[in-house]
């Protein structure tokens, strides 16, 4: 990364344009990436999300294709983020993933989307549940691909386990996973019981965790092992209206919120880097460099990438 700006692990499309596309080309990339960069975006992760094998592979070689052809994209797009398909089936924890294409963690399945990523696989989330014997984690992970756990319901040995064998990241924290949830025992608090072993992850919409509980969750983090992600999808950078996230049809309304049409449930989202980073300013009360941290250096370190420098040009917008 040749430039300073924020640092993206979930992006699944932008400024129209979505990622998960079967005809994407190297062109409507290519805008996604001059949009991400005008927004204050130095790099990210471009994530694919669960479908048939065939469809996910084709669309990790057409992003990395991408960047062999454009330089832009090159630099925007510093690798692949692989959401799913290993992730737990249930409602709830599934999310918007298309139940169908929802399978138990395959070594034969993990080394083709390994293979199709042409090395640029820098991320792979996963349900720990629905990897028997943590071999996709343990894969992964011995490859240099940071694991993370998510749309998963994994008991609290089994996340220990997990970190034993490679897990280093929880993805987006307090979403994926059932509105209505034990008391006590449940997927938040596990994670949270784990935060000196995972970065977690969290979006800063106010729909994905409602800003209250996002200001509890940071202060039990700290600034020092969570990370800000946007999860955004074309509808990021756009005025509300229709779009699409691989086989779904998203509705974003004036709220900035991206929900399957005529339903509650999320669908990615739609607020930009640059809106979060005021969300966490306005709303969580963090400075500065704390926001930094949490954009930039914190993203680089969970990837094993240099920190950039701060960017004196760059301020937060409330």
């Amino acid at each position: 990364m040749n430039t300073t700006g924020y640092v993206d692990l979930q992006v699944n499309g932008y400024a129209g344009v979505d990622f998960n596309a079967e005809s994407l080309s190297t062109a409507e990339i290519r805008h996604a990436c001059v949009a991400l960069r005008r927004d204050g975006v130095a790099m990210v992760l471009a994530t694919v999300i669960t479908d048939e094998v065939e469809v996910m592979a084709a669309r990790l070689r057409r992003l990395a294709r991408a960047r062999t052809s454009d330089p832009l994209v090159a630099e925007v797009i510093g690798g692949l983020h692989l959401e799913g398909p290993f992730i737990n089936p249930a409602e709830g924890y599934r999310g918007a993933h298309p139940a169908t294409a929802v399978r138990t963690g395959s070594l034969d399945v993990a080394a083709r989307l390994h293979e199709a990523g042409e090395g640029l696989l820098r991320l792979v989330t996963l349900a720990p549940e629905c990897d028997p014997g943590l071999r996709v984690t343990r894969y992964f992970a011995e490859a240099g691909v940071r694991v993370a756990a998510g749309h998963t319901d994994a008991s609290l040995d089994i996340l220990r386990a997990a970190c034993a064998a490679g897990l280093s990241i929880f993805t987006h924290l307090g979403n994926g996973c059932p509105p209505m949830l034990p008391r006590h025992d449940n997927i938040i608090q596990r994670a949270l019981a784990l935060r000196d072993r995972l970065w977690c992850c969290f979006i800063a919409d106010g729909a994905h965790v409602p800003f209250f509980a996002l200001r509890n969750y940071l202060a039990l983090t700290g600034t020092d092992r969570a990370i800000i992600v946007t999860d955004a999808m074309a509808a990021a950078g756009m005025p509300p209206g229709r779009f699409r996230l691989g086989r779904l049809d998203v509705e974003v309304g004036e709220d900035r919120v991206a929900r399957q049409p005529g339903s509650l449930q999320l669908a990615g989202a739609a607020v930009p880097m640059a809106l979060a980073t005021a969300n966490l300013a306005r709303e969580i009360g963090l400075t500065t460099e704390q926001i930094y941290q949490l954009t930039a250096v914190n993203p680089c370190m969970a990837l094993g990438l240099s920190i950039p420098a701060p960017d004196a040009g760059q301020e937060v917008q409330i």
